[in-house]
């Protein structure tokens, strides 16, 4: 049963205990629209057709480092309600990582450029973009990660993520 916080339950935290999501690593992350909302387009003939905020997914994903300068991205696709990617979290000892500057994301300055920090200042910067366009637009308040230990699992998570719209309707993030 989930813990009780102040009177409400929780869910436990998908994390790995005692892993610093700010390491350097490659992440395979999973964001999924509120309700599994269809949002960001269809899937016609197996090929993804995005609508205007499944253009802005795809445009603040590809800025992310611009934002966060030691991130480099691979793999990635925007579904119907979710997107998939990779980001690869590559520091180098000079660059100072409690100094981050993302001043068009309107932030100044963040706090450690960790995997969560990451992913919440591009739900941001989607977010208020594309309620522009929908009022009513939301992501599912957490993500899934999954940290790829090797090049074996980087290879089909890659080949996974690439393929993901032709095979949309065995996926389990589809809903009709």
């Amino acid at each position: 049963m989930p813990d009780k916080f102040r009177n409400k339950y929780r869910i436990s935290s998908t994390r790995l205990q005692n892993w610093d999501y700010g390491s350097n690593a490659a992440y395979f992350v999973t964001i999924c629209t509120q309700g599994r909302e269809h949002y960001f387009g269809d899937i016609v003939n197996g090929e993804m057709q995005l609508s205007p905020i499944g253009k802005l997914a795809e445009k603040y994903w590809m800025e992310i480092p611009q934002h966060f300068p030691f991130v480099q991205l691979n793999a990635f696709v925007v579904m119907p309600n979710h997107v998939h990617g990779i980001i690869v979290i590559d520091r180098n000892d000079d660059i100072n990582r409690d100094a981050v500057q993302t001043p068009k994301l309107g932030v100044s300055t963040w706090k450690s450029g960790t995997l969560g920090v990451i992913i919440n200042q591009y739900k941001r910067a989607v977010t208020i973009n594309a309620r522009k366009i929908n009022p009513h637009f939301a992501w599912q308040s957490r993500y899934h990660d999954h940290i790829i230990r090797n090049d074996e699992s980087f290879e089909r998570i890659c080949n996974y993520i690439l393929s993901n719209p032709e095979n949309w309707y065995e996926d389990r993030h589809k809903t009709d």
